[in-house]
């Protein structure tokens, strides 16, 4: 594994209609514990739902894991809830990023806070231009990605959507959607 003072920290963006993006942020998760870099995963969205890749995750003594939100919030019906939640993720995501025990963090669906305003795409592209650690590989998911986010971004990735299961009735799949 290169020394953190011979990396540079990448910041990768995952957006988009599209399946995948989570998915792929993943790969890159056990990807880097393979490579013994340690690793924290935070969920903004999921809440306690149970995904096959949390279970993977358990046999890798370098991966920490945090599944915070209050789950889907599409359809909230208390909003002041949910921005009070994805604030105070925010603040333990700057947190486990600014404590330098990590080479490697994921904000699983952060995004989605920027789509709905309750975390700002400024707010979130400042402390990653003002602090987060030069060697510390970022990465953010989630669809509508702020224009500020993906200014700031080394690699930017959005996945469109052409055709999804679920459009035919069939519900999310064990092993495949979680």
């Amino acid at each position: 594994m290169k020394a953190r003072d011979r990396r540079h920290g990448l910041v990768v963006v995952n957006t988009g209609e599209g399946k995948g993006k989570s998915s792929s942020a993943l790969g890159m998760v056990f990807r880097a514990a393979g490579w013994g870099m340690k690793v924290c995963v935070i969920q903004y969205i999921k809440g306690q739902w149970q995904t096959g890749e949390q279970k993977a995750a358990t046999h890798f003594d370098n991966i920490e894991w945090h599944a915070l939100g209050d789950g889907f919030t599409w359809d909230t019906k208390n909003p002041e809830q949910d921005i009070k939640t994805s604030r105070e993720i925010w603040e333990f995501s700057k947190q486990k990023i600014l404590s330098e025990e990590f080479d490697v963090v994921l904000l699983d669906e952060i995004n989605y806070c920027c789509g709905y305003n309750w975390i700002s795409g400024e707010e979130i592209a400042d402390f990653i231009l003002n602090h987060k650690p030069r060697w510390l590989h970022l990465i953010v998911t989630g669809r509508n990605a702020a224009p500020e986010v993906i200014a700031v971004a080394d690699t930017v990735t959005e996945m469109t959507k052409i055709k999804h299961a679920y459009e035919q009735g069939i519900k999310a799949e064990q092993g495949i959607e979680f």
